[in-house]
């Protein structure tokens, strides 16, 4: 994290043990209290640990390491996972997940392309473990890699797998070629698969029997406008999605799931902890469902964002909280149209999640009332630490009512106001003994805890 990067070179081509991971290493530093893995490695940093990586592959076992060593003491697992940034303000000095993939990736086609070594001089075979992201644009580099990787002593283990508006026959292409005993995440971005898209790709992802996190987004299943095909296709969805074993994550954003949350859930064969529904549609009877099925009381992480709780959707959303108040620590409610009304009603239920360390509530039409009632109500909540609020609807002029979410997030609000707000906020805060909390609207921070952070 400091830069040392003729050390940090030289350390992994003569690492001694067989594990290097610098997740493990940096969990905590003895010397101060540096959060060292909220920390972005710097472009330096990462390109020393895969210049050591290709310098170690390129010298003969008798002369790597530190002496004596023998074979079984040599690295086997380099560790890179965990270390990378989101892309959320992306800072030009630090390396990029999408950098990470393209060096790691050059290093595996230049070892196969290094050709055959002489017998006895071949290098311990590495595995490298990484987050992998792909878009259009890098998928024939990263699939090139893949292949190379194959019998090298470079051998690229994908624990997250992130593609981005990747076409359907791209995407199973690489879910083919990934180790079906590393991977941990398969997240698929702004593909638009639909449900046929997703009927071609789902048994291909149903294969990796370790995989505990599932992020799919825009499957359409309107129950409103059936059609032969597209039941067929939902129907085979939903059994494929009964043979993951160990799935704890399932994120179903922006698709339409009206009325179909049962048949979804029924088919897992163990109860989520993180389940992410935004913009679906929920009706009051998928909500009831999810309060009274399995999965309620194991949620850890629940994101609701985008469906409408105001109304009839308000009782069996409380019923949920009641259900899941045992174990909820993150929930994100942005742009439910919850106003002081639908908030006062729900913060018995809502205070009862003792455990809940994050709460986000933007875009919602709540006034300075409300939020200072719910401040004084979650004194109780000692795990909290952040609250993402909307600005207060007293902050605005002229509204609409009820306020549709786009005028919210759109309309200019009075600055003045705003300053007034956030410093009383803040005198609250401090006058209940609860600094440490955050209190902020900003919602583009890396504040939401991802759920293996958990």
């Amino acid at each position: 994290m400091d830069k040392k990067t003729v050390v940090l070179r030289e350390l992994v081509h003569t690492w001694p043990f067989p594990l290097l991971s610098f997740q493990q290493l940096l969990q905590e530093c003895a010397h101060c209290s540096r959060a060292l893995l909220q920390e972005r490695p710097s472009t330096e940093s990462m390109q020393a640990v895969i210049l050591g990586l290709t310098a170690r592959l390129h010298t003969p076992e008798s002369e790597a390491g530190t002496q004596p060593l023998c074979r079984k003491h040599a690295l086997r697992v380099l560790d890179l996972t965990g270390l990378l940034d989101d892309g959320v303000e992306q800072d030009p000095g630090t390396m990029s997940m999408w950098d990470c993939t393209a060096a790691v990736a050059r290093t595996c086609i230049a070892q196969q392309q290094g050709g055959a070594v002489e017998p006895g001089l071949a290098p311990v075979p590495v595995e490298v473990r990484v987050d992998l992201r792909v878009n259009r644009a890098s998928y024939a580099f990263l699939r090139e890699a893949l292949r190379s990787s194959v019998g090298s002593p470079l051998r690229l283990c994908c624990r997250d797998l992130r593609a981005e508006d990747l076409p359907m026959r791209n995407t199973v292409a690489l879910l083919q070629l990934l180790d079906a005993g590393c991977l941990r995440r398969v997240d698929l971005r702004f593909n638009n698969l639909g449900l046929r898209g997703l009927s071609v790709i789902i048994p291909h992802v149903a294969r990796f029997q370790h995989l505990a996190s599932l992020r799919l987004h825009y499957v359409h299943g309107d129950s409103r406008q059936p059609s032969v095909d597209g039941e067929d296709n939902f129907r085979y969805f939903l059994a494929q999605m009964g043979r993951f074993t160990c799935l704890r994550e399932l994120s179903m954003g922006s698709s339409l799931l009206s009325g179909r949350l049962d048949q979804l859930l029924s088919t897992l064969q163990s109860p989520l902890e993180s389940l992410e529904l935004a913009f679906c549609a929920l009706l009051p009877e998928d909500l009831r469902f999810l309060a009274r099925s399995p999965h309620a009381v194991h949620l850890k992480k629940l994101d609701l964002s985008g469906n409408d709780l105001s109304g009839s959707q308000l009782e069996p959303f409380q019923g949920l909280l009641q259900a899941a108040a045992a174990t909820l620590l993150h929930l994100e409610l942005t742009e439910c149209q919850l106003a002081d009304t639908h908030l006062l009603a729900t913060l018995p239920m809502l205070t009862h999640c003792a455990s809940l360390r994050y709460l986000g509530l933007y875009g919602n039409p709540l006034s300075m009332a409300g939020l200072k009632e719910l401040l004084r109500d979650s004194a109780a909540q000692v795990e909290l630490r952040t609250v993402v609020h909307p600005f207060p609807v007293d902050c605005y002029e002229g509204l609409p009512w009820p306020p549709p979410a786009s005028v919210l997030l759109e309309a200019s609000i009075n600055e003045e106001k705003f300053a007034r707000v956030e410093a009383e906020l803040h005198q609250l805060l401090l006058t209940s003994g609860r600094a440490h909390v955050l209190w902020t609207t900003d919602i583009y921070g890396r504040l939401a805890a991802d759920y293996f952070s958990l």
